[in-house]
């Protein structure tokens, strides 16, 4: 045992490298160790000698142990090849003497039991009492001498074993030095000379401007920041980034931002972008999305209505699993009720119309005249989704088949959103909203998991169309994976993971936005998203960088250059941008948030109550709603009789399809309300897009052709 294991053993142990061993007679043997004696007896006088050969040879390991852990700290590691070989020649030799040893054993065995043989014989003769006697004494003795000596035979193979082991472990330590010096010289190398060369590009930049403006003598030369990342006294203004297809690490400079905007067309030489272009004063980036939309362009709409700030707090119910598997008892899978304890009181349809509460992106990128600065705002837009999943790891309720969800703030906040649930196996709901601000949004959101056992995989499929109405601009991206972390035991957590790519199928611009999933040996700040913008041609133009949960930043790329080339062989691609602008930022959550399934402001008001809604709203729906009121036992109950009459209809249906189907006639199955199917004409998918209708009956409070699904 090592010393801290010793710290650890059980009562009455003995440590036998201080331990001593003595032997009272012929079948006795004495332990002692301090103020602990232990007295053992063995059967015979050779199975006491096994016992004392066993129990010296483990003493000699144990103060071997115990010398070579008070030396490990002054040990110094093999440096060179030289120790290496060192290393190798000793082994050899002791490999070598050991097959010697080997054969000599194998020699004493092989004679020995040829001695004992022949002392057998003679106690078979007849010889006098004390012959008899002599000859079985020399017979133990033989035996204790082969014991002996196959016990040293094995002394000598743990002691090569052991220091094999010892010399793999310092060649993998040699190794690993090695990797790390190399490794760092090539940091070291690569930092010179990016640094050189933009210090040659900070000296030369003012000889390339137009020459009417002189630039003063005390203008700030680039500095390339500490590893430590110790902040700097200068205005940072130029930053360098990695590309994507390569690690994320970012390289910053300073400059003085007057120069930039003074120089006119300096970096002309090798520049990709114009810092004129990035208008720090009149920039559609420069407005803060704090503000609310009311507040910068809405001379035209109406103030918006106060709406209510909490809901009633979430019970602390225990989950009763008993209770639960009690009711699945004799029912088939697909029939037994999940209780609302894992629910929220929102439906899935209420969780995508979630996805505009940061629709004032949208409405800035209506304004912006450059489709490449447009699609910042876009890829923005697309991140802030996923900001209100990062606390709310409740299931949101299964839609209804013909369940709707309506938002209308066109008063209010310039849009209006419909939602239908389109199809129950596989679920689909159908999503489309309207903007007066210039702008159109419609998805088709199908949702597919996967459970793998510690976590559920969630991966919604279908496409998300956004097109502005002025530039005739249509973007088209999809979600990423989203992961339920620690379904069986443990705390539940959320992250998001994989890639999303923005096309503008207009100007054929492109945003890579990618995903890092959470790793816990990861440097890299949690949940992570990095992306570049770039045009058809594939010209780099921003930056955008940030995280899902926080917030996002966009830097236009002054100038590109190739940099070193990483070990998996890929080529580093180094930007040069100014410093970046926050495009988007995250709401705060309300006070007592966290009592109330951690809801944003948005959230708190979409299932609240309100008139001339279709009945089919999800506003309406009596389960969601005794949930949120807190009678989660009511829920549970109403909750059963919806799913059973949903059951009902379908089983209707079904056989309706076989009756057509014997009559020859063709059955179409279930129509959405307000969506057709129809071939998009960008991806050649065939999607659900609203057909109309919808807020025509709502003017008329005509709704007769809503189905009863309450």
């Amino acid at each position: 045992r090592t010393q801290a294991e010793m710290a650890h053993t059980c009562r009455g142990t003995i440590n036998l490298s201080t331990a001593h061993i003595d032997t009272e007679d012929s079948c006795n043997i004495v332990l002692s160790n301090g103020g602990r004696t232990y007295h053992l007896k063995a059967n015979s006088e050779v199975e006491r000698q096994r016992w004392v050969t066993a129990l010296e040879l483990a003493k000699a390991k144990a103060i071997r142990m115990r010398n070579n852990q008070s030396d490990d700290s002054g040990d110094e590691e093999p440096a060179s090849q030289s120790d290496k070989s060192e290393l190798h020649g000793p082994l050899k030799t002791l490999s070598s003497k050991l097959e010697d040893l080997s054969t000599c054993n194998e020699l004493i065995a092989k004679h020995g039991a040829a001695l004992q043989r022949s002392l057998s014989e003679l106690e078979n003769l007849r010889l006098p009492a004390d012959s008899g006697e002599k000859i079985k004494a020399v017979n133990e003795r033989a035996t204790l001498f082969r014991i002996t000596s196959n016990a040293m035979i094995n002394a000598c193979r743990d002691f090569l074993d052991l220091a094999e082991s010892h010399s793999r472990k310092w060649q993998r330590l040699l190794q690993h030095e090695r990797e790390q010096r190399i490794r760092l010289e090539e940091t070291i190398e690569q930092l010179a000379k990016q640094h050189n060369s933009l210090e040659r590009a900070c000296r030369g930049a003012p000889g390339l401007a137009s020459g009417t403006t002189s630039i003063s003598s005390t203008a700030k030369a680039g500095s390339v920041q500490s590893a430590k990342g110790e902040a700097s006294d200068e205005d940072e203004e130029t930053e360098y980034f990695d590309a994507m297809e390569d690690a994320p690490a970012f390289i910053t400079v300073t400059a003085d931002p007057k120069h930039h905007r003074r120089s006119g067309s300096n970096l002309s030489g090798a520049s990709e972008g114009h810092p004129e272009d990035w208008n720090l004063e009149d920039s559609v980036f420069e407005s803060s999305n704090q503000s609310s939309y009311n507040e910068s362009t809405g001379k035209d709409l109406l103030p918006r209505k106060r709406r209510r700030t909490r809901i009633p707090d979430k019970p602390n119910y225990s989950l009763n699993l008993w209770s639960i598997m009690k009711n699945c008892i004799g029912k088939e899978l697909s029939k037994i009720p999940m209780p609302v304890n894992f629910n929220e009181p929102l439906s899935m349809l209420q969780r995508l119309t979630e996805d505009l509460e940061y629709h004032e992106l949208l409405d800035k990128a209506v304004k912006c005249e450059s489709s490449t600065e447009q699609m910042c705002f876009v890829a923005a837009f697309s991140v802030s989704s996923y900001s209100t999943t990062v606390h709310r790891t409740a299931k949101p309720f299964n839609p209804l088949l013909g369940e709707t969800y309506e938002l209308d703030r066109l008063e209010e906040l310039g849009f209006r959103s419909l939602c239908e649930q389109v199809s129950h196996h596989p679920p689909a709901a159908a999503h489309h909203v309207y903007s007066r601000r210039g702008w159109t949004l419609w998805q088709e959101i199908t949702i597919a998991s996967k459970f793998r056992g510690k976590y559920l995989s969630i991966m919604p499929l279908g496409a998300i169309h956004l097109e502005f109405h002025s530039s005739g601009n249509h973007y088209v991206w999809r979600k990423v994976t989203s992961t339920v972390h620690n379904i069986i035991v443990g705390k539940l957590w959320i992250d998001q993971s994989g890639e999303i790519e923005i096309v503008n199928h207009k100007s054929k611009d492109k945003c890579q936005l990618k995903f890092t999933p959470y790793s816990y040996f990861s440097r890299d700040v949690p949940r992570k998203v990095t992306g570049v913008v770039s045009d058809a041609d594939g010209k780099a133009h921003y930056v955008m960088s940030g995280t899902w949960d926080e917030k996002m930043e966009c830097s236009k790329i002054l100038h590109s250059s190739h940099g070193s080339t990483s070990t998996e062989g890929k080529q580093k691609t180094v930007y040069q941008t100014l410093s970046p602008k926050v495009l988007w930022r995250k709401y705060p959550l309300p006070e007592n948030a966290e009592n109330m399934y951690f809801f944003s402001e948005l959230a708190l008001t979409l299932n609240e109550p309100e008139e001339r809604v279709a009945p089919t709203d999800s506003r309406l729906r009596p389960d969601q709603r005794l949930m949120e009121s807190g009678r989660w036992d009511e829920a549970n109950v109403e909750k059963q009789r919806l799913e059973e009459k949903q059951r009902a209809v379908r089983r209707r249906r079904e056989a309706e399809a076989v009756e057509a189907l014997e009559e020859g006639k063709d059955y179409e199955g279930y129509i959405p309300l307000w969506f057709e199917r129809k071939v998009d004409a960008v991806t050649g998918e065939l999607i659900c897009v609203y057909k109309g209708g919808y807020w025509e009956a709502k003017d008329k409070q005509d709704w007769s052709m809503c189905p009863d699904i309450f």
